[in-house]
């Protein structure tokens, strides 16, 4: 079945979208299937557990921390992982560059932004991510890299709401594009949708979708 559900979804994907299978509390049967049907990138929300399936698998798999990053736990996967999706403060920044810095790599990350109507999502506003960006301790870091934007949508039957706060997404990666990010071709991501709206999300402009039970079916 997930090798059907992985060439379903990514029918419905244009070639320039990445496809995150994400793969938490999944078994790694599970992703050695998606994986020897093609699929390359893979999420996960709690560090130790990305951990212990990266050292189970092949290395070729590029990882996507997609989950909230407590800083004392991004020592663990600093030498492996692809990208950390939910960067949402300088300090997590500052602890992610030092890690990166000791095992000599630059870490691609995107900063996420608060999007939706929900208190309980994390991620920042405007004007908190202009004052990161702007900030000489930013300016100051040689190991991170902001390839571009996150961001989670309501969890709402409301298609027009969720539809609104991707636009609105999409709308601070033009911002942040023209006032910071011009000339720098590896800012273009845009990592917004999931198992029941990537289609919407595609539809206004998401690089990045992030299906789960789709694939891999309920947890």
């Amino acid at each position: 079945m997930i090798k059907q559900q992985l060439d379903l979804v990514l029918t419905e994907i244009p070639s320039e979208v990445t496809l995150i299978a994400v793969s938490k509390t999944k078994p790694i049967e599970d992703i050695l299937v998606a994986y020897q049907a093609g699929q390359r990138h893979f999420g996960e929300n709690k560090v130790q557990e990305m951990v212990q399936k990266a050292a189970a698998l092949p290395k070729d798999i590029q990882w996507h921390m997609i989950g909230h990053l407590q800083r004392n736990k991004v020592k663990y996967m600093a030498s492996f992982v692809h990208m950390i999706h939910g960067v949402d403060s300088l300090q997590l920044l500052i602890e992610i560059n030092k890690q990166a810095q000791k095992v000599n790599r630059v870490q691609d990350v995107l900063l996420q932004f608060h999007i939706a109507q929900e208190e309980t999502k994390f991620g920042l506003n405007w004007e908190e991510a202009a004052q990161l960006i702007d900030s000489d301790t930013f300016n100051d870091l040689q190991h991170v890299r902001i390839c571009g934007v996150m961001g989670m949508a309501s969890f709402t039957k409301d298609q027009q709401l969720i539809k609104d706060e991707f636009l609105s997404l999409k709308q601070i990666f033009d911002q942040l594009k023209t006032a910071y990010f011009q000339n720098l071709a590896y800012f273009k991501e845009i990592s917004m949708g999931m198992s029941g709206d990537y289609q919407l999300a595609i539809e206004q402009g998401s690089t990045m979708v992030r299906v789960g039970s789709k694939i891999f079916g309920s947890r």
